[in-house]
């Protein structure tokens, strides 16, 4: 269980982690500066299983893999987005952060609510308010590219055999 920091519309990846920081691939060190410009508060306030909360179009803008790579070094358990870019779902997934996509739960939790997420089932629940809500469950295979750390990571883990069984 976490705390949710709540964020808004098409929030685009140079506000989630601008270009000026993005000369390392270094998780922590780009945790230390993600969020920076539009939550200051973020990165020195964040803990390790606090849950990032947005709403529409979350990640737009430029294909980069360093904003969900930040994302992942804050240590949040998860991202819950109303909808995100379409490049950014699959960097998130490629670097093992996990997400769920849930209209209902981005509008509804509030800033600072505390938020337990079940990865498996899709089961989010609002803690704070007693609210439940269900997202659509992550595929098993995404679940163990996140459990192992990536994509890159998960290939090293699997022989191909095990792959296409």
């Amino acid at each position: 269980m976490g705390k949710a920091w709540k964020f808004e519309d098409n929030l685009n990846t140079d506000e989630i982690i601008p270009a000026r920081f993005n000369i390392t691939i270094d998780e922590r060190e780009l945790a230390s500066k993600v969020f920076c410009e539009v939550r200051p508060d973020f990165a020195p306030g964040v803990q390790p299983g606090d849950v990032v909360v947005a709403s529409w179009n979350f990640g737009c803008g430029s294909s980069r893999e360093h904003a969900p790579i930040a994302i992942r070094g804050s240590q949040v358990r998860c991202v819950i987005a109303a909808s995100y870019a379409r490049i950014f779902f699959r960097n998130a997934i490629n670097i093992g952060l996990p997400i769920l996509e849930c209209p209902q739960a981005a509008a509804e939790i509030n800033e600072g609510d505390e938020v337990e997420v079940n990865l498996t089932s899709g089961e989010i629940f609002d803690r704070t308010t007693g609210r439940s809500f269900q997202a659509k469950p992550l595929p098993e295979f995404v679940l163990k590219i996140a459990e192992a750390g990536g994509l890159v990571r998960f290939l090293k883990e699997h022989s191909l055999e095990e792959l296409v069984e």
